[in-house]
């Protein structure tokens, strides 16, 4: 089983100082985050896209080539791509460029986003999202199969006789994760080409995510890929971790309270109830996540939300330390011995990294 942190990159202040970080400081920490994560035995490193203020990534691609040449063993991966409002001519060839790069180290994970505005900076049409991804994912898979494409579709101009180039390492296109909080039809879209679906689970309550990893398990076996159970899952988290958990929700708590994304809304106490963000001890992480088995049945990646909110460099730094040595090892162990046989431990490698 694979296990990583995501970032979205966004830069917010520090609710105890006051101060927000530059946006260089705020890329050169994501970069120092990636470099750790292969420090303490993480598996996977992935990283948002977005357009606006506050964040930061909007170059995937970029961040992940500088990431790729600093790393030996790091998958590098999106937790965003968005499928809606790039060209997934652009999408081919970036992404085999960085797969090149990274001698195969590279998959993706595609969404619609969550910023209604980049549609028409990209000329296109929130309420065509779902079409739009759709129709652009079916467009990618082509090019990276076929050396010759033709195309027509609704949303691009068409293709007569185009090579995307480069052509995916060895002949073996990047894994797609497809990623979705809420669309029944990206559910359907992973399972209908036998790819990753991965569920952000972080903000809903655990039965919707049930109800949406069941869905795509279901049509996977119905397009005649494999058992439900061989489906490849993906899940996405958020901890805040001290040894003492009395600590570690006195230390979060004024992040929590002025988050962009859940501040000034529910209590810590009445969110950590409700949805999957763990707040207290590493042994109060391990208990959490291994829930998650519940579920979404035995699934083959997890990935950490550790740096939002304000924190710290310095803050998140310890919580990868706790995750890599306290956290990780353990979910390795427990994860392993409840795996029936038959079901993958992870996502198809690409084969230069296996060798």
């Amino acid at each position: 089983m694979q296990f990583g942190i995501f970032t979205v990159g966004d830069v917010t202040p520090d609710p105890t100082t006051g101060r927000a970080p530059t946006e260089h400081e705020r890329i050169a920490a994501m970069v120092t985050l990636a470099l750790k994560a292969e420090e303490v035995g993480l598996d996977v490193f992935a990283t948002g896209e977005h357009h606006n203020p506050p964040f930061v990534p909007s170059s995937p691609t970029t961040l992940l080539g500088y990431v790729a040449a600093r790393t030996h063993r790091l998958v590098l991966s999106t937790s965003t791509t968005l499928i809606t409002t790039n060209d997934p001519v652009k999408i081919a060839e970036d992404y085999a460029m960085l797969q090149h790069l990274a001698d195969g180290r590279v998959d993706l994970m595609l969404g619609r986003g969550n910023t209604a505005p980049v549609y028409p900076w990209f000329g296109q049409d929130i309420r065509q999202g779902i079409p739009l991804a759709i129709e652009n994912y079916g467009l990618l898979h082509k090019l990276w199969r076929e050396e010759s494409v033709d195309w027509t579709g609704h949303f691009r101009t068409p293709l007569e006789g185009f090579t995307s180039t480069p052509r995916p390492l060895d002949g073996v296109p990047p894994f797609v994760w497809h990623g979705s909080i809420r669309s029944t039809e990206i559910a359907e879209q992973a399972a209908y080409y036998g790819d990753g679906f991965f569920h952000n689970n972080i903000f809903w309550p655990q039965e919707h995510t049930k109800r949406m990893v069941a869905r795509y398990r279901e049509r996977y076996a119905h397009y005649g890929h494999g058992a439900p159970e061989e489906a490849i899952v993906g899940l996405g988290g958020q901890v805040f971790m001290r040894r003492n958990a009395q600590d570690a929700v006195r230390e979060f708590r004024p992040y929590f309270d002025n988050a962009p994304v859940y501040g000034h809304g529910a209590s810590l106490e009445e969110y950590t109830a409700q949805t999957p963000l763990t707040v207290g001890s590493p042994q109060q992480v391990i208990e959490r996540t291994l829930t998650f088995r519940r579920t979404a049945g035995d699934y083959q990646r997890q990935l950490f939300l550790l740096d939002h909110a304000g924190l710290p460099l310095k803050t998140v730094l310890e919580q990868l330390d706790l995750l890599g040595e306290e956290v990780v090892p353990v979910l390795r162990e427990e994860f392993a011995a409840l795996r029936p046989a038959g079901v993958p431990e992870t996502a198809p490698p690409h084969p230069a990294t296996t060798g």
